[in-house]
């Protein structure tokens, strides 16, 4: 906050001359001399791109051996520096512990590809990433407290199961293996979001374990948020994918049916766990969201090629978000939804009624069209948007 500022406070007579010198004051006392880790900053920099520039000289003429043997202490030593300093870490600047983390854990990625490139083996790329997480997933949720590390960690996890999918089915969209148990397969790509009820249970007070875990709000709420998002942008897409007419009979793939069904089960019970592991109004919504894409996914298939019904599909999973973020006060999420559905409307619009486009009042039309939409979204996001209000953005986000 800067002191102009609170100078225009107190002429606004917002706040009085014991307020204002109590602010001025704190600020005073914590002002971060930005000019100088600025060029603190460039200066780091400017080493970090010599070190590297000096080594990508000479990369070929080390050895490979020596070359993975001092990536492989680099990440040791990290890791080792992570787990015998935690918590003097954490206490002096959560953030550096953060940076550490994932500067370790993506060291440790970045390995397998190392050994790869000096053994000159290969190999599906789903492997190298499991073995990844298997190694490092342990670090990122033992220690990790922010978003860095949680979206290290269901990213990883979210491109090794569609990486096994595409090696074992041959294809994700086109026509794939025969022989393909798709219903494991649906299962194994819903595992992002199991992460969401061990977060929420975590995350909460009745947790009886890993007490150290409810010390790190932030890192289980952001990887909760992420699966919520895995599981709302998958059933968006298939209600997408229902409105091409992308469900085929006979064409086993990503939308077989009995995947699609294995898919619903999963998102519908992982929703009753995060409502059971998270009691009250946050924890019942995100839950009630995790559910909405179950049926989605389950009924994406039946309103295939079906405008109308496909765009209504989509329309009602983003409505019930928009409802279960009204109800939890997460605003940002709310107007987020009404954005969306205000979008889906203008395209299912224009593909119920293309001719307008090719013709001068047409195309009147449909800009009219689009400015209603767009003035209504609006006025509904903030007539009816919950207030502002850190205390819900930061603990009782989904």
């Amino acid at each position: 906050m800067s002191s102009r500022k609170i100078e225009t406070w107190h002429a606004a007579g917002l706040i009085d001359v014991e307020t204002r010198a109590a602010l001025l004051a704190y600020e005073a006392e914590h002002a971060r001399p930005l000019a100088l880790w600025a060029v603190f900053g460039i200066g780091a920099l400017a080493i970090g791109l010599g070190i590297i520039s000096v080594v990508a000289a000479n990369w070929e003429d080390v050895p490979g051996q020596v070359r993975l043997a001092i990536h492989l202490v680099l990440v040791a030593g990290l890791v080792g520096a992570v787990f015998a300093r935690e918590d003097k870490i954490a206490q002096a600047t959560p953030w550096a512990l953060e940076a550490l983390v994932f500067v370790a854990s993506a060291l440790g990625l970045t390995f397998f590809g190392h050994l790869g490139q000096v053994y000159q083996t290969s190999s599906p790329l789903w492997e190298p990433i499991a073995m990844w997480l298997a190694l490092f997933a342990p670090l990122l949720l033992l220690t990790g407290r922010a978003w860095p590390a949680a979206t290290l960690l269901i990213g990883g996890v979210t491109l090794c199961v569609w990486e096994y999918y595409d090696a074992v089915a041959g294809s994700v969209f086109g026509r794939a293996r025969e022989e393909v148990s798709f219903v494991w397969l649906a299962a194994v790509t819903s595992a992002p979001l199991l992460f969401a009820p061990l977060a929420a249970w975590l995350r909460g007070d009745r947790s009886p374990i890993i007490v150290a875990a409810r010390e790190r709000p932030d890192f289980w709420r952001r990887l909760k948020q992420w699966a919520l998002v895995y599981a709302v942008t998958g059933a968006s897409l298939l209600a997408i994918l229902a409105s091409l007419d992308a469900f085929r009979d006979g064409d086993p793939g990503i939308l077989d049916a009995g995947g699609q069904f294995v898919r619903a089960v999963i998102a519908i019970i992982v929703g009753g766990l995060v409502v059971v592991a998270r009691p009250g109004v946050p924890g019942h919504m995100s839950g009630a969201i995790f559910t909405g894409t179950g049926l989605t996914a389950w009924l994406a298939a039946s309103f295939s090629g079906i405008d109308v019904a496909a765009g209504l599909l989509f329309m009602a999973l983003w409505v019930s978000v928009a409802g279960a973020a009204l109800q939890a006060g997460w605003r940002a999420v709310f107007q987020l939804a009404v954005a969306v559905v205000a979008v889906r409307l203008i395209v299912l619009s224009f593909e119920l009624a293309s001719d307008l486009l090719l013709s001068g009042f047409g195309l009147i039309v449909s800009g009219l069209m689009i400015l209603a939409i767009a003035w209504v979204a609006y006025r509904v996001s903030r007539e009816y948007a919950p207030e502002r209000n850190d205390n819900t953005d930061t603990k009782d986000a989904p």
